[in-house]
Parts: structure tokens; sequence; C-alpha cells
């Protein structure tokens, strides 16, 4: 049991210095800086280590991206809830189309929705000047660049097998 956590710990590590340092490829859109890496990682952790990490990673990168000032606080709201959605698809379903919709409709609708308040209580922005939907269309940017990205290394990887001896190793 110690030493599945510690491989998952460990690839859980990975992954958010992955997302931390893909974070220096964004793209500003509006008032977000897109980062599909992020998203990227979300998928990839949603179906190597289950949603809980999910979203423990995705919280520790955007902490480490805000510290460093490679983020802002939207990336809290867009990949929490991006890697609580894909998380518990994979974990429902172990299908991973729906895993990459589920990573696209959290971050973009309901991340992009919870935003708005991150924005207007936390950030100090003026509620008249900012749509409900200001986020919502950066957001969808970000991970539907980042669902392609893990759709093509997820797919690379279940063609040659790695994928599944991957999956299995983490739970021995």
């Amino acid at each position: 049991m110690k030493n599945e956590q510690t491989k998952k710990l460990c690839v859980a590590g990975i992954l958010c210095a992955v997302a931390v340092v893909g974070s220096l490829f964004s793209v500003p859109v509006f008032g977000s800086k897109c980062a599909p890496i992020q998203h990227m990682v979300n998928i990839l952790c949603a179906v190597t280590l289950g949603p809980w990490y999910g979203i423990c990673v995705a919280f520790c990168a955007s902490l480490i991206r805000n510290l460093l000032g490679l983020g802002s606080l939207m990336a809290f709201p867009g990949s929490m809830v991006g890697a609580l959605f894909c998380g518990v698809m994979y974990w429902k379903t172990k299908n991973i189309p729906a895993t990459l919709v589920a990573e696209v409709f959290g971050t973009a609708v309901i991340g992009g929705l919870c935003a708005y308040p991150v924005a207007v209580f936390l950030m100090g922005m003026n509620a008249a000047e900012l749509a409900v939907y200001a986020y919502v269309v950066p957001f969808l940017v970000s991970t539907a660049g980042g669902a392609v990205l893990s759709a093509v290394l997820l797919g690379a990887l279940k063609q040659a097998g790695l994928l599944k001896t991957f999956q299995l190793m983490l739970e021995s």
C-alpha cells in the first residue's frame, strides 16, 4: 500500500512540475493566460492517478504558478474544476474521449462561470464591466488545446501498449 502511494505521489509531483514549466508556454486571451499544458496534465492525472490526485495536482500547479508570477487567480477555478470533471468521468467510465469532453466542459463552462466571482470578489474587477461569460471563451481555447495534446499523447501511449502498463504499475 505504501509503495503504491509513493509511486502515485512521485508521478503527481512530476505532472505538477510539467504543468508549471508548461505554463511558460501560455497565450493571453482576453483577461486570462491560456495554458494548454495544464489541461493536458489534468487529463493525464485522470487517466493515471484518479480524480483526487488530479485536483491536488491542479491546485499545487496553480499555486506555484501564482507564486512565480506565471499565472493568475483564474488558474484555480479553471484547472481544478476541469480536473474534477475529467477525473470523475474517467473513474466512472474508463472512456478517454468522454474524459476529454469532460475536461473541456468542466474547465470552459463550469470553471469559466466559477471564475466570475473570483474576478469580482478576489481580484476587485467591476461586475458591471465583466460579463458572466468573459472567462468561458479563454478557458475554452486553453482546455481545447490541452485536450488535443493529451488525445495525441494518450493515443500514442495506447497504441504502443504503454498506457495500460503504466496504469498497472501505479496500481501495484
